[in-house]
């Protein structure tokens, strides 16, 4: 059987070439100018993992860099690109100060957010989006997200008395699934007949994939049913009877629920709107639409690992459907990614870094879940599982977040690809977890700059190895690094110029 050879060395200070990119036309709005990879994992635990050391030096560029401008495209997408916690929510926050509406189209209380505001005061939000701390963004929860309201209306309860109002600002989708107590029991149900089985998922149990499983059984509630109050108790009713009848000792107090609801209903009646309608006729009259994803692509139910994947489509083609907006009013994609990767429950984890090392970076980057305050595994950057999530989603630009986390550390790693038992490299994510497993993790490293770049907010004056790491990863990924995270305040961003051609936004 033939073996690809690998290259295993490189001269001391050899400057690597930057991919080649195709410059896209100006109806294109995805990137045709990557090159086609995606990861495959290397075995966490029990494979050694191949290593190829290059010395990172800034990459020689075709143009100069251009200067920053005002962020212009009339709609916005920001997507996570690995396993969700990038730090979508602080660049939605930032972008929404120039947005005047802001969008969720999937997903539901399981994404959590963390932002702050501009004296620095920190929010965990769940289900509100993200721009609701500018005063003046009208914010939208889309069709394609599943709704706890009691959950919701807490939320905002929380906002309200810490001085944030949502009145008049916050719309709930007609076309929204409801989620109720009822898929929560679900949830932890299905979780525990998992668990003596070892193939637990390892699901947040806010009842998210039970719900998304009612709407396509057809038998979910949508937040318009609340206008049709014996509708809702029917339906209600017969979705109850399907949880008694397929766990034994089943326990939901159903007639309790829809009273809950009953009293609600008033209080939900003002933020119930045909969002599809409105965000299409918002864009006709030319506002400016950002639309915050949630989870991310290695989570996507088609894309992701599955089955250790969330309920929905965290990629493009979940913001297209989640909110009924077409594809050609899409103006820019932007992939949120760590310096590095994490990844919450179960399932495969290519880079994945164990003992004192994980710890650290654990600690430092504070790694516990937004939502489930469970620790957060740790690896090193993937660019196979980046540049996968890249093509699929047609990235015009990257967020690199958490760059400062880095900064201890003499030398970096990170996957460029994956190597097969027979020596055969993959550059894509394949179907087949159990390949995935067997796989060992082609790495290069890279020197670290062994210096504090939280204070900085200016591309010049990092590091001169920082600026080298940034620019390698995007070199690799042929798409533009424009914002650096080196802190979680929102002013803890480095603009960066554009080194590779950049796609044509809207």
């Amino acid at each position: 059987m033939m073996k690809a050879q690998l290259q295993l060395h490189a001269p001391t200070g050899v400057v690597m070439r930057p991919a080649q990119a195709l410059r896209p036309s100006s109806a294109a709005l995805t990137s045709q100018w990557m090159q086609a990879a995606a990861p495959q994992r290397a075995s966490s635990r029990r494979s050694r993992a191949v290593t190829l050391r290059c010395q990172a030096v800034a990459p020689a560029v075709a143009q100069a860099p251009r200067p920053e401008e005002k962020f212009e495209p009339q709609v916005c997408v920001v997507l996570g690109t690995q396993w969700g916690d990038e730090g979508k929510g602080k660049l939605v926050d930032i972008l929404a100060q120039e947005y005047e509406i802001v969008a969720r189209a999937q997903g539901g209380a399981n994404a959590g957010h963390t932002i702050y505001d501009s004296e620095g005061n920190k929010y965990k939000l769940h289900l509100i989006p993200s721009g609701i701390l500018n005063p003046a963004a009208t914010c939208v929860i889309g069709n394609g997200v599943v709704v706890h309201l009691p959950g919701l209306f807490e939320e905002i309860r929380g906002m309200k008395e810490r001085g944030v109002s949502v009145e008049g600002r916050l719309l709930i989708s007609d076309r929204a699934h409801m989620l109720f107590e009822l898929h929560k029991e679900i949830d932890g149900a299905r979780e525990a007949e998992l668990a003596g089985t070892g193939k637990q998922i390892g699901t947040t149990k806010r009842g998210i994939g039970p719900a998304y499983a009612s709407k396509a059984t057809r038998n979910g509630i949508r937040v318009g049913d609340l206008k049709r109050p014996k509708i809702f108790e029917e339906k209600l009713r017969k979705l109850a009877d399907d949880g008694f009848k397929r766990f034994e000792g089943f326990e939901y107090d159903v007639e309790a629920d829809i009273e809950t609801y009953r009293q609600m209903a008033a209080t939900v009646a003002p933020f119930i709107s045909d969002t599809v309608f409105q965000i299409n006729e918002w864009y006709d009259e030319g506002k400016k639409i950002l639309i915050e994803g949630a989870n991310a692509t290695m989570l996507d139910l088609d894309f992701g690992t599955y089955p250790f994947v969330t309920s929905s489509n965290p990629s493009i083609g979940g913001v297209i459907s989640g909110l009924g907006l077409a594809p050609n009013k899409l103006g820019a994609v932007i992939g949120v990614a760590k310096a590095y990767t994490t990844r919450v429950g179960a399932g495969p984890y290519p880079t994945e870094i164990f003992g004192e090392l994980a710890d650290e970076l654990r600690e430092v980057g504070a790694e516990y879940g937004t939502t489930t305050g469970r620790p957060r595994r740790i690896g090193w950057l993937d660019l196979v599982a980046l540049k996968f999530a890249s093509r699929i989603n047609g990235l015009t630009h990257i967020n690199l977040t958490k760059l400062d986390v880095l900064s201890d550390l003499e030398e970096i790693k990170v996957g460029v690809a994956y190597r097969k038992p027979d020596g055969e490299l993959l550059h894509t994510v394949p179907e087949d977890l159990d390949l995935l497993e067997q796989c060992e993790v082609v790495y290069e490293t890279l020197p670290g700059w062994k210096q504090d770049i939280s204070k900085i907010r200016q591309w010049d004056d990092l590091p001169e190895k920082a600026r080298s790491y940034v620019s390698w990863v995007e070199q690799k990924l042929g798409v533009h690094c424009k914002w650096i995270g080196v802190g979680p305040g929102r002013d803890a961003i480095v603009m960066k110029p554009a080194e590779v051609p950049a796609a044509v936004s809207r």
